[in-house]
């Protein structure tokens, strides 16, 4: 099937300039309470989108929200299923550890404007706060030269512009077609300890030139170095996702860390990236815990328009 990026949520390279990442919880209290809300939800987001949009056009609003897999199983028991949407398994390497961590809606905007953030933030929450708690949110930014906070040029290897679709826009799964799979994980920097390495240390801890950003060579990269254990190369063939990591920080606490969002068609993709990286102990996890790790269903407009006239 060809996918058609009308009738997809943003699931396409954009990491914003803001970004604000919230994962929420259902109360699980009034099944039908919170499917009503979730309803009005699907239904209202698109304008609450579009309305900034026409408000302030300069700023580039971008918006991706959706599932966990309880609160798929809550709110549509009789409903057809995502056929990947399932709670992410924990994977544990010989040294590290991604972890699974609970989540029921997971919401990512990002814009030019902090205050575009807010505002479109404040509105859905509008919605969503009489039916949910707050798991986590955070608030990342745009780092000078849009490097990682590590100091690297990141997402080098993305997909670029309406190549991403490809790479991200479920084409298999025909109820859910134009939908998207993102997984989420965020990650705690040790920032002493990174800062510490040469820098030809840590070029050989990522795989990269840490100013050109042109990859080394072979012999001279880490046997686990990052660009080399995050890679999946299933068949003989490398397979791509859509990254939109962000840095998030509060400084006087010394807490920094990245924010890790990969978009993708297919969940087995990513998952082999995180199981690469963590069985062969990326260098990177040396430097960098991770937090969280959820995976989400992204609907598509026509998924959504189904559960706002109650269809699941």
């Amino acid at each position: 099937m060809t996918v058609d990026i009308k009738k997809a949520q943003d699931v396409y390279k954009d990491a914003g300039e803001s970004v604000i990442f919230t994962t929420l919880m259902l109360n699980h209290k009034d099944l039908k309470a919170e499917k009503d809300a979730i309803a009005e939800f699907s239904d209202m987001s698109n304008s609450i989108i579009n309305s900034m949009r026409i408000r302030d056009p300069e700023a580039q609003a971008h918006i991706a929200w959706g599932f966990g897999s309880d609160a798929w199983d809550y709110l549509f028991p009789n409903a057809p299923k995502p056929k990947e949407l399932e709670n992410f398994k924990e994977i544990k390497g010989p040294k590290y550890t991604a972890v699974s961590t609970p989540g029921d809606i997971f919401i990512h905007v990002r814009s030019k404007k902090m205050a575009v953030c807010y505002e479109l933030m404040d509105q859905f929450m509008g919605i969503l706060r009489p039916i949910t708690s707050v798991e986590d949110e955070t608030h990342g930014f745009r780092y000078i030269e849009g490097r990682a906070i590590i100091g690297f040029i990141d997402g080098t290897e993305n997909p670029a512009g309406v190549e991403s679709m490809d790479y991200t826009l479920i084409d298999d799964d025909p109820e859910f077609n134009n939908g998207s799979y993102a997984f989420a994980q965020k990650y705690i920097h040790n920032m002493e300890a990174w800062k510490s390495l040469k820098t030809e240390d840590q070029e050989k801890a990522i795989g990269r030139h840490k100013f050109s950003d042109r990859e080394l060579a072979d012999d001279e990269k880490l046997p686990n170095a990052h660009n080399v254990a995050s890679k999946d190369e299933e068949g003989g063939v490398e397979h791509k996702i859509v990254r939109m990591n962000v840095p998030f920080s509060d400084p006087a606490k010394d807490i920094t860390g990245t924010y890790f969002i990969g978009y993708s068609k297919d969940f087995a993709v990513t998952n082999r990236m995180l199981t690469n990286m963590f069985t062969k102990s990326d260098r990177l996890l040396d430097f960098s815990t991770p937090i969280t790790g959820n995976l989400f269903f992204i609907p598509s407009k026509t998924t959504l328009e189904k559960i706002a006239d109650g269809e699941y």
